[in-house]
């Protein structure tokens, strides 16, 4: 149980005061919120990226008949698996033999809460592409077949070093990304304090939806990512301050990040 301060007042939480825009998709964004407004802080929902359903579905289901020919199957995300498993669901079953990998612990707790089975290979730590790859299980695959649930247009590098170990590699594009219609230069009526940010690719969107003005606005602004690729993006794209990374790509590490950052100033 937390104390009291010294004058007998109940303590102060951790992001009292603060105004944080939370930028994940609209079904995706509400734990994000609760925690932050667990920790006092304000939370301004303005999702940056929505979901829609892939277009090519005749692909996607001759590659779901075929799935008993691959040894593993790679889920990116948790839309991935909720996509992907919609889709089969609607064809077949999962086959027995097949092995699942998930890039991270959102995506395990999608396939766990979908398949009551836990992954087969998951990283512990650090939750990307590259984690993955890191992997004992990821190194001898040299005439496997594997596939790769995703969203249209994801980064390439899990393929690519896959491929180069040996692996056939094919992806299966469940979903796909879009920008939302929204103005974000109405934003520029709020107190805003912290943005966060969890892809390169929803930061962007934000800049987009802003306009000439309201993205200098933005970049004004301090923002929290999930790693150290997205700070990178972040100062690529102009932003002023340097972006507060979180520990690990999950929400609880977000907040811990902001927590963080907001003792220090």
């Amino acid at each position: 149980m937390p104390g009291i301060e010294p004058d007998g007042s109940p303590p102060t939480l951790p992001l009292a005061g603060l105004n944080i825009l939370v930028t994940r998709p609209a079904h995706q964004a509400e734990h994000l919120c609760q925690l932050i407004e667990q920790a006092g802080g304000g939370a301004l929902r303005f999702p940056v990226i929505e979901i829609l359903p892939a277009r090519d579905t005749a692909r996607l289901e001759t590659l779901i008949d075929a799935l008993d020919g691959f040894e593993i199957a790679i889920f990116i995300s948790a839309n991935a698996v909720e996509h992907g498993l919609a889709l089969l669901n609607a064809r077949r079953k999962l086959p027995a033999s097949l092995r699942l990998a998930a890039i991270g612990r959102s995506t395990a707790a999608a396939l766990r809460d979908s398949l009551d089975r836990e992954p087969d290979i998951c990283p512990a730590e650090r939750f990307d592409s590259e984690a993955l790859l890191a992997l004992d299980e990821m190194q001898e695959v040299r005439g496997k077949h594997i596939v790769i649930f995703r969203g249209e247009g994801g980064r390439e590098v899990l393929a690519e070093t896959l491929r180069a170990r040996g692996a056939t590699v094919e992806y299966a594009d469940v979903y796909r990304r879009a920008c939302p219609t929204a103005d974000a230069g109405v934003l520029q009526g709020e107190a805003i304090d912290l943005i966060t940010i969890t892809s390169g690719e929803g930061l962007c969107n934000l800049l987009d939806m802003a306009g000439a003005t309201g993205s200098a606005w933005l970049r004004e602004h301090q923002l929290v990512v999930l790693n150290a690729r997205l700070a990178g993006i972040a100062h690529e794209l102009g932003f002023v301050h340097p972006a507060v990374v979180a520990a690990k790509a999950s929400d609880d590490a977000l907040v811990a990040a902001m927590v963080s950052w907001r003792a220090e100033h």
